[in-house]
């Protein structure tokens, strides 16, 4: 079973579940505001993806520019990213998919063949 959280008015989000329906992919939905990844979840989901802490950031999200957070983020420690990612799930990039085998950040239906 995947958990899929994302935003569900986010058309990105709208394109991965149609994904993983037309692909037979048994997934969990979970809103990412009203559900926000805890600082746990997103520090294990970190270091499971291999990905840089960066691209955990919704950096075309409207709160990400007005807090500057493209200027900020270098000048802080990932356990203050983490932080700040818990804080809002509107700050956290979408959809996520996590699976036993993978966490894929952002829609690419050519890296979610791995979810198969």
């Amino acid at each position: 079973m995947v958990k899929f959280i994302c935003y569900p008015k986010c058309s990105t989000c709208k394109k991965a579940q149609a994904w993983l329906d037309e692909n037979g992919v048994k997934y969990e939905i979970r809103d990412i505001k009203t559900n926000n990844p805890t600082r746990d979840e997103l520090s294990k989901w970190h270091k499971a993806s291999g990905l840089p802490l960066r691209r955990f950031f919704n950096t075309s999200g409207i709160l990400y520019r007005e807090m500057n957070l493209k200027d900020k983020l270098n000048d802080m420690s990932g356990e203050e990213q983490l932080a700040l990612l818990a804080s809002d799930g509107m700050l956290v990039k979408r959809p996520i998919a996590v699976s036993e085998n993978a966490v894929l950040v952002g829609f690419n239906a050519d890296k979610w063949t791995a979810l198969k």
